[in-house]
C-alpha cells in the first residue's frame, strides 16, 4: 500500500515519516520524497491515526489523486534542484522527465499544477533554484559563476536577473545584507 505525504522535502523528512509510521506499528517497506510504501495496515491503526500523527509533525496525508500528482511533481523538482542525487539525465528536459516518472502527459501535469498551485511548473522550478542560490550565497563557498553552472543557468547574468526579479536584490546585495533570509523548501513558490 502506498501513502502519499505532503511536505516531505529532504532526507530528514523521510526519516521522521518512517519513525512516525513505525511508532504506530506500521511496517515501512520503502520511503521516497512524498510517498511511502507500507505493508498491510495493522487492525489497530486507522487512517485517522496516521493522518493525526503526520499532522503533529507538519506533514499531511494526501488522498486526492490530483493533490498526489502535484506533490509528486514538487518532490521531483525539489530532488532535482536541492539534492545531489539527481535522477534526470543531463540531456533530458524536465518536461520529458516528469512525463516519464509520473506517467501522465506533460500538458495535463502542467495544467493541473497551475490550477492547484497558482503558478506554472517553470516558475516553481525557478523559485526552487533561487532558494538554492540563496543557500549557496549564505555559505559563501562558490562563486556566482559556479552556482550558475551547478544550477544549469546559461550565464551568471541570467541567474542574476531571475534572482533580482524574485528576491528584489542582486545576488551581491543579498550576500551583503544581514537580513538575508531563506524560505523553507516546502513553502517556496507559495504566496507570502
Amino acid at each position: 500500500m502506498k501513502l502519499y505525504i505532503k511536505h516531505m522535502v529532504c532526507g530528514r523528512c523521510k526519516r521522521v515519516v518512517r519513525e512516525i509510521l513505525e511508532e504506530l506499528g506500521i511496517q515501512v517497506q520503502h520511503v521516497e520524497l512524498g510517498e511511502v510504501e507500507i505493508g498491510e495496515l495493522p487492525a489497530t491503526v486507522s487512517m485517522d491515526q496516521i493522518r493525526q500523527a503526520l499532522a503533529e509533525n507538519d506533514f499531511e496525508l494526501l488522498e486526492d489523486r490530483k493533490a498526489v500528482l502535484v506533490e509528486q511533481i514538487k518532490a521531483i523538482v525539489v530532488n532535482e534542484v536541492h539534492h545531489d542525487r539527481r535522477e534526470r539525465p543531463e540531456h533530458q528536459n524536465l518536461s520529458d522527465f516528469l512525463t516519464q516518472k509520473i506517467g501522465y502527459d506533460y500538458s495535463y501535469l502542467s495544467h493541473l499544477f497551475s490550477a492547484v498551485e497558482g503558478l506554472t511548473i517553470e516558475k516553481y522550478v525557478i523559485a526552487q533554484k533561487i532558494e538554492k542560490v540563496k543557500e549557496y550565497l549564505r555559505y559563501g563557498e562558490l562563486t556566482l559563476s559556479e552556482i550558475a553552472w551547478r544550477l544549469g543557468y546559461s550565464s551568471t547574468q541570467h541567474l542574476s536577473n531571475q534572482f533580482k526579479q524574485l528576491v528584489g536584490l542582486t545576488p551581491s546585495d543579498f550576500k551583503r545584507t544581514e537580513a538575508a533570509y531563506r524560505t523553507e523548501i516546502d513553502k517556496v513558490g507559495q504566496p507570502k
